[in-house]
């Protein structure tokens, strides 16, 4: 019976060896950049138990969590009146376990749970798949990979700068040039908030003015009415709205509007702190990529001090970057009051930019260098000892598996875009000169095996 033509998931893709090499380059760069600061690699399943994953990411965030079927029949336990009570009745109880959402929640998991056993503060990085029920669009994805770095067990700042310098020297090395990491404080907004009439409205407050750069001002300030801030209330918040000038002049601004409020100041010497660390750092500061932007809200569940997002300049591809300090997102796994900072990159969107930008053209990635060619079966045995030579310097080498005319050999080193052939023959083997074709440029010579290797290397 036909199955039709096969097809993948919306929201989901595959990666041929082209695409593969390309995203093991920028994998590799940030995984690089990690170990440099002292992260030590984990990993966690796939799935997570469902009441692992509810609850942290709001409403929003648990609609868009994969819950998995439970095994065999999963509506053995639901009766009908449970069935007629809609999805948010019966989901727990036809459905144990889901897809992981974000990279966060399942290392919180991790470090409750083996607490007694970690030298604190504990840094790891984590890079595997997530996934989210959400709408695919350009630079969205249902799977997708995250990237992420977190120290957990201290509130120093200095992790906020060590970030910092994270994100600057990973963008280097890909050559992302253009880009600007957003910067702001949970407290800050908080404050603002309460400035404005409205304290413990923060949320209401960030989820609407997040959408600044999506709708314009005036559908914002309606949103506002509708979650009950009145018209004085948001007059009040205008000249957050408009503050300009280097971050030191909307530090020095903000504090002024936040006087009267203990946590909003403290919110911004934290920021000023973050900023002193860094430039302890390097040689440089972070006015050349980091701007503070009090309307940044993101992470609302569970970021309390500095957040902070990177979006690339030039290209129509949301967030690549992304994180923030928590103080207690392991509360609710038993292990409360300790304080944490990361970051998360998001592979696939990098990809993308670097793909837009056209960034990978001059990548040498980690393929085959080397084809070796042969004419018959002496010259194909002695192409066998040359890749096994090869191979143990280090130069990534195969030898073409069939008897072929060499002109074949050369299209299939041509369609891998394999910069080199060896060419062996009688005459080869005879002086121990081998021919080396550079495919790129069409030249060649006869070289002794020793000499090749140096070529090539």
């Amino acid at each position: 019976m036909s199955q039709g033509k096969p097809s993948i998931p919306r929201g989901t893709r595959d990666f041929g060896p082209d695409k593969m090499l390309r995203r093991n380059h920028i994998i590799g760069t940030i995984k690089k950049v990690y170990q440099t600061y002292g992260f030590l690699p984990l990993e966690t399943p796939s799935m997570e138990n469902l009441s692992v994953l509810t609850g942290k990411y709001g409403d929003e965030g648990d609609r868009l969590i994969f819950k998995i079927l439970n095994s065999g029949n999963f509506l053995s336990d639901v009766n009908t009146e449970q069935f007629n009570e809609g999805y948010k009745k019966i989901t727990p109880l036809i459905s144990e376990k889901a897809l992981r959402y974000d990279l966060t929640v399942p290392f919180a998991r991790y470090v409750a749970m083996n607490r007694h056993t970690l030298t604190f503060p504990f840094r790891r990085y984590q890079i595997q798949p997530v996934w989210r029920a959400d709408n695919p669009q350009k630079g969205r994805y249902r799977e997708f990979y995250q990237c992420d770095a977190d120290v957990v067990g201290t509130d120093s700042l200095l992790c906020e700068a060590e970030i910092l310098c994270m994100l600057k020297e990973v963008f280097e090395k890909l050559g992302i040039t253009a880009y600007k990491v957003k910067l702001n404080n949970r407290k800050i907004l908080a404050a603002i908030a309460e400035a404005c009439g409205n304290p413990g409205q923060e949320t209401d407050l960030c989820v609407a003015i997040d959408k600044l750069d999506k709708i314009s001002r005036e559908d914002v300030f309606k949103e506002l009415y509708l979650k009950g801030f009145s018209e004085s209330a948001v007059e009040k918040l205008q000249p957050v709205l408009d503050l300009k000038g280097s971050n030191t002049e909307k530090l020095d601004q903000i504090s002024a509007f936040l006087q009267g409020s203990a946590l909003g100041l403290q919110g911004v010497n934290e920021i000023r702190e973050i900023f002193t660390y860094y430039k302890n750092f390097t040689s440089t500061t972070p006015e050349e990529f980091v701007e503070v932007d009090f309307t940044l809200a993101r992470g609302l569940g569970y970021y309390t001090g500095a957040i902070l997002e990177v979006k690339a300049l030039g290209v129509s591809i949301g967030s690549i970057s992304g994180g923030g300090r928590y103080d207690n997102l392991t509360g609710v796994f038993g292990q409360p009051n300790l304080s944490g900072v990361g970051i998360s990159f998001g592979i696939d969107r990098i990809y993308d930019v670097m793909d837009e930008l056209n960034l990978f053209s001059t990548l040498s990635v980690d393929a085959t260098k080397v084809l070796v060619c042969h004419f018959d079966p002496e010259s194909l045995a002695e192409g066998q000892k040359i890749t096994y030579l090869l191979r143990l310097n280090g130069i990534y080498s195969e030898v073409y598996p069939e008897s072929a005319k060499i002109k074949k050999q050369l299209s299939y080193a041509d369609g891998k875009q394999i910069p080199y052939a060896i060419i062996i023959g009688s005459d080869e083997i005879k002086n121990q000169r081998y021919t080396l074709k550079n495919l790129l440029t069409g030249t060649q010579e006869a070289l002794a095996l020793e000499e090749i290797i140096k070529t090539i290397s």
